[in-house]
């Protein structure tokens, strides 16, 4: 979990791994919201892909390496994390950390994408206070920071 090996005693075959991180291990950047894998809100990377945890049963987490919107920043504000807030791309919250690593996930695969397909990687996260242009601009800046000085 986020680069550390972590344990989680007595989980249940129901149970999702969003409930595990935000019930059990206090991880709440996941947030919850539709459970149904449609807003984005509880997105994270199981082993380096980006899923609604939501829709992922712990059980099948478990080996993985699972990465939470915390486990960005090792000392502070991840550079993309950064850019959400230069950009005025956090308005609420709630939505903040799905986008941030769908952005992320994006960054990783093409670290200069153009504002249709940063569009296209967030389609799968709802957001009802940014009204979408802060976010680009968001991903915009960090891809650029990224190509700048190499940050990751």
């Amino acid at each position: 979990m986020n680069g550390r090996e972590l344990a989680a005693e007595g989980v249940r075959v129901e149970e999702s791994l969003l409930h595990l991180l935000r019930d059990r291990l206090g991880l709440l950047g996941s947030k919850n919201a539709c459970e149904q894998g449609e807003c984005g809100s509880c997105n994270v990377l199981l082993d380096g892909v980006l899923v609604c945890s939501c829709l992922v049963a712990a059980g099948q987490a478990e080996g993985s390496d699972v990465r939470t919107v915390e486990g960005l920043g090792a000392a502070g504000l991840h550079p993309l994390q950064q850019a959400f807030v230069e950009a005025g791309a956090v308005q609420c919250g709630f939505c903040t950390p799905g986008l941030v690593l769908a952005a992320y996930d994006l960054l990783e695969r093409d670290p200069d994408p153009d504002d249709a397909t940063i569009r296209e990687a967030l389609a799968g996260n709802l957001c009802r206070c940014t009204g979408y242009t802060q976010v680009v601009e968001a991903v915009r800046q960090a891809a650029q920071a990224r190509e700048a000085g190499g940050a990751r």
